[in-house]
């Protein structure tokens, strides 16, 4: 028997429980690994909530991020062995591959030994942020240096993984944020410029940071602040959309798409964890990147398993600088 975070109706935090279940010996081609840390995301709160893209049977497990030790390797498993540290690339169907709980299961394709140098809280709070960031950034986008890059939600895991990774490829990163109570925390992170859109007018500060247009826009809020972003556009520019956390409605920006032949590109991670070749060469340039230095996930706070509900509380708060782990 091992514990495991389990829903058993939508809502909020308070409906996850901690409950034993019996964990199978891992299948063919699959790895059991005994975990030690996980990171959240807000899609697991969509899924708990009932508005994520993949509906559940209930009651159900969630967990997309863990890192830990690995207890048992299935037929066929090659590669990994009793002992190995190791991670977790994001399954495709949650809900099948859950993540939290002390023991769990996945495919050998989605694990991942990461770097001595990283403990497993670090590694917990890795592979989302990084492949979602690498994904929109350098395999979309082609990212170059010196290009001013927009970077909404900054302050999130994916917003300051995008941080990093544009610095390392040598571009401009400018940090779009609600207010300036984070601004010097996202500048220490490396936001070359920080913008706050309740305190300043977005498609001014914008332009005069840019007076050529910016190329290259990551975007998780959609609804309004599409109109300001798509104007301080340069023509040709993608602006990549991987959110919605805006609760109004998105306009269409016609003329300014028009104008400058915008593209408008909406992006989930699985495009990156659901081809290999792609993958490969994401996890290439993020293993580097941890194993330098370069790449470094920023733990806002971690919270004991026990404190699961807790810790989701915290997520939906908003009040995070980075990624939220829980220790097993």
């Amino acid at each position: 028997m091992a514990k495991v975070v389990r829903f058993h109706s939508h809502g909020g935090p308070d409906v996850l429980r901690v409950e034993d279940v019996e964990v199978l010996p891992p299948g063919p081609g699959e790895v059991r690994i005994s975990v030690k840390a996980l990171g959240l995301n807000r899609a697991e709160a969509s899924m708990r909530k009932g508005t994520y893209i993949e509906t559940p049977s209930l009651p159900s497990g969630l967990g997309l991020e863990a890192a830990g030790v690995v207890e048992a390797v299935g037929d066929g498993v090659d590669g990994f062995a009793p002992g190995d540290a190791v991670s977790i690339i994001p399954p495709r169907l949650m809900a099948r591959w859950p993540a939290y709980g002390e023991l769990v299961t996945f495919p050998a394709e989605l694990v991942v030994k990461h770097p001595p140098s990283v403990g497993f809280e670090a590694a917990a709070a890795t592979w989302m942020q990084y492949l979602t960031a690498y994904g929109a950034l350098v395999d979309i986008a082609g990212l170059g240096r010196d290009e001013p890059v927009v970077i909404t939600a900054a302050s999130s895991s994916v917003g300051l993984a995008a941080i990093q990774i544009a610095n390392r490829i040598g571009a401009v990163p400018i940090a779009v944020t609600r207010t300036s109570a984070k601004t010097k925390a996202l500048l220490d992170a490396g936001a070359a410029y920080v913008v706050a859109t309740e305190e300043e007018n977005l498609e001014a500060r914008l332009k005069a940071i840019a007076p050529q247009g910016v190329r290259v826009v990551l975007d998780a809020i959609g609804g309004p602040i599409f109109t300001p972003l798509t104007a301080a556009m340069a023509r040709g520019g993608v602006l990549i959309e991987y959110g919605g956390l805006s609760p109004e409605p998105t306009p269409f920006p016609l003329f300014d798409v028009l104008a400058k032949t915008l593209t408008l590109r909406g992006y989930l991670v699985h495009e990156i964890t659901g081809d290999p070749a792609r993958l490969e060469a994401a996890k290439a340039f993020i293993l580097d990147g941890l194993a330098s230095g370069a790449l470094k996930p920023i733990i806002a706070r971690t919270f004991p398993f026990e404190e699961i509900v807790e810790a989701h509380r915290f997520l939906e708060s908003g009040e995070q600088f980075g990624k939220i782990v829980v220790t097993v």
